[in-house]
């Protein structure tokens, strides 16, 4: 090539490249959509109360809209396959919690998710615990009582679950109680509250939110509570532990997750969104209020949380003598 053909080449190539830049440089930064929140738990359960906070809260944040998809189901297990499905882009994520990202790994022989594999952790949210709940016409004024009314029944009382928390307590507590109870399934907490209510049920473990407002309204009465302490919003409400039960302990958390190979740069935008919305006062306030401590943690510290969380609750479900299905 003489000297002046390759000149206009070399100058071509520049213009070229000069051309590109600007449209690089141009390329819309995420999001540039709605979003979209799967809740594996139906309207009104504490996952799903949670859910809607952090999606306004982070739709503000963001400048798009973020909507909420229930899809409740198989102990949510059918929205963590949703999400697993989805596209890695940071439009679909789900708002996990131990049940779906710790719990399941136990409960099930075969789960159809890895929750350390196909998902890509953004933050946790929070922490709640579990409230025994009766009828108030129950015969039992705490849980002596109701131990007590449950060892002279045998296999005559049954529980509503709806989720691994609700499930662990209630067979926790069956084993160390020493009462035999039959364990009813539902899609959600709210469902077995219901008939907790209709009476087809004789107790139930709910998430705090769920029973300082059954409490408040006077529909049921709260026993004792799952966690290591009371529960700031139901202080009245004696630990299992100190009300008779040494060593009990059962303990939910909720967070937010991605399909796997979520782009470096959509991931850090989410999570640094959800750190910053979880750190407003007002946006802790509300998440409080729905029965749920804020306990936020960045993306790295969730992915350790999951990783030591699949190990407790393997642990809790071997104590509570449960077989996995």
């Amino acid at each position: 090539m003489t000297r002046r053909p390759f000149l206009r080449a070399v100058a071509a190539a520049a213009l070229s490249v000069s051309f590109a830049q600007p449209a690089l440089a141009q390329a819309p930064a995420f999001p540039t959509k709605p979003l979209k929140f799967v809740v594996p738990f139906p309207a009104g359960s504490a996952t799903d109360n949670v859910a809607r906070i952090v999606a306004q809260a982070m739709g503000e944040a963001l400048g798009q809209s973020v909507a909420v998809d229930n899809k409740p189901g198989a102990n949510g297990i059918l929205g963590a396959e949703q999400v697993k499905s989805a596209p890695a882009d940071g439009y679909t994520l789900l708002v996990t919690t131990s049940t779906t990202q710790a719990a399941n790994v136990s409960l099930y022989k075969k789960l159809s998710y890895d929750p350390v594999k196909d998902f890509t952790p953004i933050g946790k949210i929070g922490l709640t615990g579990f409230v025994l709940m009766v009828r108030p016409d129950f015969p039992a004024a705490n849980l002596k009582d109701f131990l007590t009314y449950a060892k002279a029944n045998p296999g005559k009382l049954s529980f509503g679950h709806g989720s691994a928390g609700s499930l662990v307590s209630g067979a926790l507590l069956n084993k160390m109680g020493g009462i035999q109870a039959t364990s009813v399934a539902y899609k959600g907490i709210p469902p077995a509250l219901t008939d907790l209510i209709g009476g087809s049920l004789q107790y139930a473990f709910a998430d705090v939110g769920n029973a300082v407002a059954q409490m408040k309204g006077g529909k049921l009465k709260g026993l004792a509570v799952t966690t290591p302490r009371r529960a700031s919003r139901a202080p009245e409400v004696p630990t299992i532990a100190e009300a008779g039960l040494p060593g009990y302990e059962v303990v939910a958390w909720f967070g937010l997750m991605a399909p796997a190979n979520l782009p470096a740069d959509v991931h850090k935008k989410l999570s640094d969104t959800l750190m910053a919305v979880l750190a407003k006062p007002e946006v802790r306030e509300k998440i409080a209020g729905a029965g749920v401590d804020p306990d936020p943690q960045d993306a790295a510290a969730l992915a350790r949380t999951i990783d030591v969380e699949i190990k407790r609750w393997a642990q809790w479900v071997k104590d509570a003598g449960i077989q996995p299905e």
